[in-house]
């Protein structure tokens, strides 16, 4: 059973009487985008270390109950021992701790004590060594033993650094943690202003999380460049969904009057799938799953749609019925690779709907836009049958 430990108990730097906590993150507060990161890894159980319950904290206690996530709030380690089942691995997060679900899966994927460290090079500011050349990363992953051995400790002794050292004192394995985007969104601050900072790192490691070519090598890197300019005049979720969606009609506008105009509003319709998939990174941030999830697939229905419009084009343009044929067997293809692997299983080669266009786009600026759907279906045909292979290897 995996359970979670995080920490109330800091106050802000540049607002003493607000806890580090409660500071605004994503939309809500940083405790809840800790506790969503946790029930994601697979926490049953989330206790939370307060001193005391202000009015910011037990409305995210209440948010997150709202949630489905069983919140327990505990003065001690005595109390934590008592609500937590005794054979529970319990990840802990330091307080005021950002981190990523990637960077949290190093220690859940960890068997018995674990310890993230970082390097002096790279130490991250106010942890504590613990090791001749390794600091504290502020996650944990220790047995529910280590937190009776706490309790049993003079109460006054603060929680987190105690817990630090008695796992540190268990010979615990030490996982470094990672260099480039991962260490770039990971980190603990204490002021409201570093810690909305920190939001567009966060963002666009979650940018960087799909795995086909099209989306990690083109869209990501796109939409991450229009980050700074997203966050900084806070464009919600829906605002971005609006924009994708006016830039999907236009290109659908396009694309039905004839041949040419299929090809320049798939080229709109490409576009599109940035603010798609900026909409979406925020939604997720912002503990929007179901939102996040409408806006990937309005992307992919526009995608759709264009490429049925350009095989109508195809059927006018020639009076016979390969065009429609051929759009009809990508869309049906592309449809099934989705049912059959979706976006987390897909492996780098495999395309996700925004590959589409990409490859439509050369075989229709040169005439050859029949060939460019021919194409496409025995992408996907080869995609699903990896994917079909794969199942039944694990089967």
């Amino acid at each position: 059973m995996l359970a979670g430990l995080l920490f109330a108990i800091a106050d802000a730097d540049d607002s003493p009487a607000a806890l580090v906590a409660t500071l605004p993150f994503g939309g809500h507060s940083l405790i809840e985008f800790q506790a969503r990161l946790l029930a994601g890894a697979g926490a049953g159980q989330i206790v939370v270390v307060v001193e005391r319950l202000t009015p910011e904290l037990l409305g995210a206690v209440n948010r997150m109950a709202r949630h489905g996530i069983a919140i327990d709030a505990v003065r001690g380690a005595g109390e934590a021992v008592a609500k937590l089942h005794p054979l529970a691995q319990v990840l802990v997060l330091g307080d005021g701790l950002v981190t990523t679900a990637d960077t949290l899966a190093l220690l859940g994927d960890a068997q018995g004590d674990a310890l993230l460290v970082t390097g002096d090079a790279d130490a991250l500011p106010g942890l504590e060594r613990v090791g001749r050349d390794a600091i504290w990363a502020g996650l944990a992953r220790v047995s529910v033993r280590r937190l009776a051995d706490v309790a049993r400790l003079p109460a006054d002794y603060d929680f987190q650094s105690t817990l630090l050292r008695v796992a540190a004192q268990s010979q615990p394995e030490l996982v470094r943690l990672p260099g480039g985007a991962a260490r770039a969104s990971h980190g603990i601050e204490a002021n409201a202003a570093r810690l909305q900072a920190r939001n567009q790192a966060v963002v666009a490691a979650e940018l960087g999380q799909s795995q086909p070519w099209a989306d990690r090598l083109v869209i990501a890197p796109l939409a991450r460049a229009l980050l700074p300019l997203v966050l900084g005049r806070k464009l919600s979720s829906g605002t971005l969904a609006g924009a994708g969606g006016a830039l999907t009609l236009t290109g659908l506008a396009i694309a039905g009057l004839g041949q040419m105009g299929a090809i320049a509003g798939l080229a709109l319709i490409a576009i599109a799938q940035i603010p798609w998939t900026l909409g979406a990174a925020l939604a997720w941030l912002r503990d929007e799953p179901r939102f996040g999830a409408a806006l990937r697939l309005a992307g992919a229905l526009g995608i759709g749609a264009a490429v049925a419009l350009i095989g109508l084009a195809q059927w006018r343009a020639t009076a016979t019925a390969s065009g429609p044929i051929a759009a009809a067997t990508l869309i049906g293809l592309a449809a099934l690779l989705d049912r059959a692997a979706p976006p987390p299983r897909r492996r780098r080669w495999w395309p996700s709907p925004a590959a589409y266009p990409l490859l439509l786009l050369p075989f229709g600026a040169s005439g050859q836009a029949l060939v460019g759907l021919l194409a496409g279906a025995v992408y996907a045909g080869a995609a699903l049958a990896a994917a079909i292979e794969g199942a039944r290897e694990k089967a």
